[in-house]
Formats: C-alpha cells, sequence, structure tokens
C-alpha cells in the first residue's frame, strides 16, 4: 500500500513539474517592445493615417500585437494635454514615441524626455521649432518627417487665382493655436498683394467656430478660400468640405483627403505616406539605430489633385492648364 502511495504521489508531482515548464518558459520569454503613439487630434479621422503609420511598420518586421505593440494616447483638439500624454508614456518606458499630428505633440514630448527616441511628423521646420540640431544630424533623441507644408501656401493661393481669376476678395481658414497660423497669414498676405488680390484671414478651432468662421466669409464675399494646413481641419475634412459647398465657395485645401471627401482641390504632399514613413523610423529604431544619425524625412514630390464633380456643382471650368499638371483627377 506504501508503494502505491508513494507511486501516486511521484506521479502527482511530476505532472505537476510538466505544468510548470511551459509557465516558467512564457514567464522567462521577453516583453514584446511598446511603441507610444502620440496624437493631437481624434482617432476617428485619423484612422487611415495610424494604418498607413502600421503599414511602415510591418516594412521593418514589427506587426502590432505580434512582435510589438502600440500605446495610444489621444489628446483630441486639446493641446493642453499633451504634456501629461506625452509624460504617461515616458513612465510606462516605451521604446519609440510617434509624435504626431502637428508641432505640439513634438514639443510635448521633446519636453517630457531627452533619452526616449522620438519620431515625429510636422508641417513646418523642424529646426525652428528646436526638435532637431539640423535637418541631415537631428542630433538628441528626435528626428522624424517634416512636410514644410507652410511654404506650400502661397502656391495654393496662385492656383486658385488661376482656377478663379474673377475673385479678388480670397479667404484664408487657419486655426489659431496652430504656430504657423501667423506665418501663414503673413505670407499670404504678400503673395496676394503680388497677384492683386484681398486676403480676408477668418480663425477655427473647434466645430462651432468652423460654422461662425464660413458664416463671415460669406458676410465678406469672399470669391474663394485657401484652407491652411492644420491636423484639426483634417481631422474635420468632411464638415470642412461641406461647409464650402454649402456657401458656394471654391476652395483649396493642402492634402489629397480634402479633394477625396468632394474639396475642390488640393495640393500639397502625400500625408499618408509621411505616417508610413514616420511607421518605417519608428521600427529601424525599435531595431537598434538612432534618432540622431536618421536625417529628417522630407517629401520629394507635391500632389495637384482636382475635383472634377466639385467644380460642375460650383458651376467652374476648369482650365487646360491646370488639368495637364493634375496628378489625379477626380471624376
Amino acid at each position: 500500500m506504501a508503494i502505491q502511495v508513494r507511486r501516486r504521489e511521484f506521479i502527482t508531482t511530476l505532472c505537476g513539474v510538466a505544468t510548470a515548464w511551459p509557465l516558467a518558459a512564457r514567464a522567462q520569454q521577453p516583453a514584446l517592445p511598446v511603441v507610444g503613439f502620440l496624437s493631437s487630434v481624434s482617432p476617428g479621422p485619423f484612422r487611415q493615417f495610424v494604418d498607413a503609420f502600421r503599414r511602415g511598420l510591418s516594412e521593418t518586421g514589427f506587426i502590432e500585437g505580434q512582435n510589438v505593440m502600440i500605446e495610444y494616447r489621444w489628446a483630441e483638439g486639446h493641446f493642453d494635454r499633451l504634456p501629461a500624454l506625452a509624460a504617461d508614456l515616458v513612465g510606462r518606458n516605451v521604446a519609440v514615441i510617434a509624435a504626431t499630428g502637428g508641432p505640439p505633440s513634438g514639443r510635448a514630448a521633446k519636453a517630457a524626455t531627452i533619452t526616449t527616441p522620438i519620431v515625429f511628423i510636422v508641417a513646418s521646420d523642424p529646426v525652428k521649432l528646436g526638435l532637431v540640431a539640423s535637418l541631415s544630424r537631428p542630433g538628441g533623441n528626435a528626428t522624424g518627417v517634416a512636410l514644410f507644408a507652410v511654404t506650400v501656401e502661397s502656391k495654393k493661393l496662385e492656383l486658385l487665382h488661376e482656377l478663379v481669376p474673377k475673385a479678388m476678395v480670397i479667404g484664408v481658414l487657419t486655426n489659431p493655436r496652430n504656430p504657423n497660423a501667423e506665418t501663414v497669414s503673413t505670407d499670404l498676405q504678400t503673395a496676394a498683394r503680388t497677384l492683386g488680390l484681398r486676403i480676408y484671414v477668418v480663425n477655427a478651432a473647434t466645430e462651432r467656430e468652423l460654422g461662425t468662421a464660413f458664416a463671415t466669409l460669406v458676410e465678406q464675399q469672399v470669391g474663394a478660400l485657401v484652407v491652411a494646413a492644420d491636423p484639426f481641419f483634417t481631422s474635420r475634412r468632411e464638415e470642412v468640405v461641406v461647409l464650402a459647398a454649402r456657401h458656394g465657395i471654391p476652395a483649396i485645401y493642402e492634402w489629397r483627403e480634402h479633394a477625396a471627401v468632394g474639396g475642390l482641390m488640393s495640393y500639397g504632399t502625400n500625408i499618408s505616406d509621411a505616417y508610413r514613413q514616420a511607421g518605417i523610423y519608428t521600427g529601424r529604431i525599435l531595431k537598434g539605430e538612432k534618432p540622431a544619425d536618421l536625417p529628417v524625412v522630407q517629401p520629394t514630390k507635391l500632389e495637384l489633385v482636382i475635383n472634377v464633380k466639385t467644380a460642375k456643382a460650383l458651376g467652374l471650368t476648369i482650365p487646360e492648364s491646370i488639368l495637364l499638371r493634375a496628378d489625379e483627377v477626380i471624376e
């Protein structure tokens, strides 16, 4: 009987050890690296850009949920939340912070850490923003993608004037919370004088202010509108496009995404590709490269997109000169 009991105990102990082995093995497996994704806007309208970021990661061999995790932090337009969100990501010891949605995110991340690698996406000069020492040799812990969208605003005005030559008063929609707002207004005022035009600037940083801004544009009888590049306008692109159509105002935007949802015309870089590039840099840093050694990515191509259907709805005939230069024509 004693032999049977000891045998039973031995088998029980052996089974317990066998069960413990895989548990111990799992416990010894290294934790997945975590990327902190910090954005100044809301997740819904930026879903396609997050997908582009994931594509970039996948091109370097990282798949979310398989060999990398992503912690998302959305400020939903409240820039004052960004410092706390950035500090939270640093406190969670993320491997990299992807700071997206404009300069405020990059600045918040930079202020939160001098050691955690940062990959930013900004529309203006990251050197002037204090994010990097230079474009070719960033130095420090940050690098990323600089779209230099501010430099495109004057060209947008020229294209709009070519399309609507009779419009002598041109509206400009800016977000006063954007660090580039004043520069955009000044540059467009200068360009307008050269073209013999008058500029009328309106501001909007909330949905309610968008409606007010368009009502003011109608009161001022503007003939056309330049919508400045801004993450808020991108996140509310359908609303902005609908307001322009409702009031019969021909408008030019920065990103193709506006033209895709019914905007008349866009001229600028490919923002989805910017997010993909940020994903690639994030993956390269996860593999061991240093932000200081990765030059800031700059766009090499500007895209002109025309929405012919919207032009017809506005009673506009698009000049052949513009159509021939278009990279894409949406019927």
